[in-house]
C-alpha cells in the first residue's frame, strides 16, 4: 500500500509517498497560480512514477490542500509539519517552519503538536520576503545566501514588505554594498522569528523546516542570534508531505 502526502504551499508543493513504512519518492515543484491545476501536474507525475493512485490513501495539506480533489481527506499544515518534523527528527522539537506567505513555531511533544503561533498576515519573515529582496539585489536567493556571510548587518526597520523593499532600493541607491544589505535582509526575518520563539517558548530541540533549511548561512546566523543550535535535514522541505503521508496510514 502507498500512502501519499501532499503539501500546496503558497510558493512550492511538496509531494511524499511511503510504501507501506519505507520512504519511497519526494517531489518539489512550484505552485503556480493555480493550486488545481498544480494537483493535476503532481497527479500526472505519480502515474509516471508508477504510483497507482487508486490504491493509495492520500492526505493533502497546505495552502492550497482544497484544491486536490483525489486526496482522501485534508489536515492542516501544522499537524503535517509537526509529524513529519518528528519523523525526521525522533525527539521532542520546537519546529520553526518558514513558508512562502507564513512563519509558524510548532512545539511537538511525543509526536504530537501541543502548541503552535504563526507570524501576523505579512509576508515580512517569510519565504517570499526573501525572494522578492533577492529579486530587488538582482541575485537568486542561494547567491544571497552566499553573500551573507562577507557582509556587515545593514538595519532594515520596516515591518512590511513593500516598505522594506523601498528601503532596500534607497540603499542600492546610496552604494551601499549589495553583501551587506544581503545580511540586514536575513538579519530582518531572523529578528522576527526571534520574536515569535520569545512569545512562544522552546521545548526540546530546536528544528528548521520549509525552503530554508537547504541556505547553510541562514542556518548559522538563526542559531548564532538565538543562541542555540537550530537542527534539520535535506528533507525538512518535505516535512509536511512526509507528515502529511504518515497521516495517511490512519484512514
Amino acid at each position: 500500500m502507498n500512502y501519499i502526502g501532499i503539501d500546496i504551499g503558497s510558493t512550492a508543493s511538496k509531494v511524499s509517498v511511503f510504501e507501506d513504512d519505507d520512504l519511497k519518492l519526494n517531489i518539489v515543484m512550484p505552485t503556480g497560480w493555480n493550486s488545481v491545476e498544480t494537483s493535476s501536474k503532481i497527479r500526472e507525475k505519480l502515474v509516471k512514477k508508477g504510483i497507482d493512485i487508486e490504491n493509495s490513501k492520500i492526505i493533502a495539506t497546505g495552502y492550497g490542500r482544497v484544491s486536490v480533489p483525489y486526496a482522501h481527506k485534508t489536515i492542516t499544515e501544522i499537524t503535517c509539519h509537526g509529524k513529519g518534523a518528528y519523523y525526521l527528527a525522533r525527539e521532542n522539537l520546537t519546529v520553526i517552519d518558514i513558508g512562502g506567505q507564513d512563519t509558524k513555531i510548532i512545539t511537538v511533544e511525543d509526536g504530537n503538536v501541543s502548541n503552535f503561533t504563526m507570524n501576523d498576515k505579512c509576508a515580512a519573515g517569510t519565504g517570499r520576503f526573501i525572494e522578492l529582496m533577492a529579486n530587488t539585489l538582482n541575485v537568486t536567493i542561494d547567491e544571497m545566501a552566499n553573500m551573507v556571510l562577507r557582509g556587515k548587518d545593514i538595519k532594515i526597520t520596516s515591518m512590511c514588505t513593500v516598505f522594506a523593499e523601498s528601503e532596500v532600493i534607497s540603499l542600492i541607491g546610496s552604494g551601499a554594498d549589495r553583501e551587506d544589505i544581503a545580511r540586514g535582509v536575513m538579519n530582518s526575518i531572523i529578528g522576527r522569528i526571534k520574536s515569535l520563539l520569545n512569545k512562544h517558548g522552546i521545548k526540546g530541540s530546536l528544528y528548521l523546516t520549509g525552503g530554508l533549511c537547504e541556505l547553510e548561512s541562514f542556518i548559522q546566523l538563526l542559531s548564532e542570534e538565538i543562541g542555540s543550535e537550530v537542527k534539520t535535514s535535506p528533507l525538512g522541505r518535505y516535512a509536511g508531505s512526509i507528515g502529511g503521508a504518515l497521516l495517511a496510514k490512519n484512514i
